[in-house]
């Protein structure tokens, strides 16, 4: 086997800060998903009171990175290859390839009608089970990572940060999409989303063309850029200069976000509620939610920057974050079937809005409580059915 000589095997020693990270993530991508039944709904979008609008805005925006900070973690450990290619693919089949196999053939069975579930399955994914369009990202990058990982391993400094700027430059493209569009149809191009053609191509882009001047420098290949910047060229920092970095960036990506999606929601409201329509118009809403877009980016940086000061290896990560960070991409694959019924629940016995038994805050509480409670239990329930002997890796990775 042939270890990269830029760092050790990530099986000879363990990053604190990234376990850490995942975790963070992990309930990230939960409060996500807890924060979806108040703006989707009805015949796709539905925001029933003011009171959703603001406070989804809110947590959204907040925990918006949390996919690009698993992209980031995975390529800092693993970019440039610690192994040879076949070792590699072969590690990450068994990891991601196999308990994804699983969970895919339980969200078909449960999920809607299995005969029709599985033919799609041929195709894509099944779409009652929207997260796991993750995981063929994520194949997606593997694939690409033993093309890259030679330039990688001898790229300089200064020529990593001008690939990293032209990334940047294509996360404003989607919201510049947009405002040259003039009105939510052109919401979506890139790899995250709902599929669709753009309907304001650029340069290069036409209807017979797809493939512009940045297409192949857009997408989530710019998270794993960032990941290997942080691992060659950045150093420790005192808490003072990750501060004073960490939370203007974050800052800037959190208010890009915010706002975009509040200004969206409150151009289709008119100021009457409930608002809503078909899935599309959710889409806009979520122009800079988008993972390829600006604001996501800013906030994805900020919180590595942060995430790396905290390195430290006590009792609480060996007993808790260690054993969570193992089990976390198990915790991604299924924790939909704990937090939907869990979330609904909720939803029916607290009420809606204002109205609802907590007044203002009953949104938040909801939202807060189902992602806390529904992470805990996935928590649990990952970790055990992980330490099953020989079968628990197959299942949750």
């Amino acid at each position: 086997m042939k270890t990269s000589t830029l760092a050790p095997s990530a099986t000879d020693t363990r990053e604190a800060w990234v376990d850490r990270l995942r975790v963070a993530a992990c309930l990230m991508v939960i409060v996500v998903h807890a924060t979806e039944p108040f703006y989707l709904g009805g015949e796709g979008s539905l925001i029933l009171t003011p009171q959703d609008l603001w406070w989804a805005a809110f947590f959204d925006s907040f925990v918006r990175a949390c996919v690009p900070l698993f992209i980031i973690a995975s390529s800092y450990l693993q970019f440039p290859l610690h192994y040879t290619t076949g070792h590699f693919l072969r590690r990450r089949a068994i990891r991601v390839l196999v308990p994804f196999a699983v969970w895919t053939v339980i969200y078909a069975l449960v999920w809607g009608d299995p005969v029709t579930n599985f033919r799609d399955l041929l195709w894509n994914f099944n779409y009652a089970a929207g997260h796991l369009w993750f995981v063929y990202m994520l194949v997606g990058l593997y694939l690409l990572m033993p093309l890259l990982s030679p330039w990688a391993e001898r790229v300089s400094r200064r020529e990593l940060q001008l690939y990293i700027l032209l990334w940047l430059f294509t996360t404003t493209l989607p919201i510049l999409r947009d405002w040259l569009a003039d009105g939510h149809l052109a919401v979506i191009y890139g790899p995250s989303g709902i599929p669709r053609q753009a309907l304001y191509p650029l340069w290069g882009e036409a209807s017979w063309n797809t493939y512009g001047l940045f297409y192949y420098l857009s997408g989530f290949i710019g998270y794993l850029l960032i990941g290997l910047y942080f691992r060659r060229f950045v150093g420790t920092w005192s808490w003072r200069r990750t501060l004073a970095t960490a939370l203007p960036l974050y800052a800037v990506g959190f208010a890009i976000c915010f706002f975009g999606f509040a200004r969206r929601a409150l151009a289709t409201a008119h100021g009457t509620f409930p608002v809503g329509g078909p899935v599309d118009l959710a889409v806009w809403w979520e122009t800079t939610w988008t993972n390829d877009t600006l604001g996501v980016a800013l906030m994805a940086i900020a919180w590595i920057i942060i995430f790396r000061k905290l390195n430290t290896a006590g009792t609480t990560y060996r007993h808790g974050i260690l054993p969570i960070s193992k089990a976390s991409y198990g915790m991604y694959l299924c924790h939909l079937l704990v937090l939907v019924p869990l979330s609904a629940a909720i939803r029916q016995w607290l009420g809606t809005g204002a109205q609802g038994r907590l007044g203002l805050w009953t949104t938040p509480v909801q939202i807060t409580t189902a992602a806390l409670a529904a992470f805990v239990i996935v928590a649990l329930i990952a970790i055990l059915i992980q330490r099953v002997p020989k079968i628990g890796k197959y299942i949750m990775g």
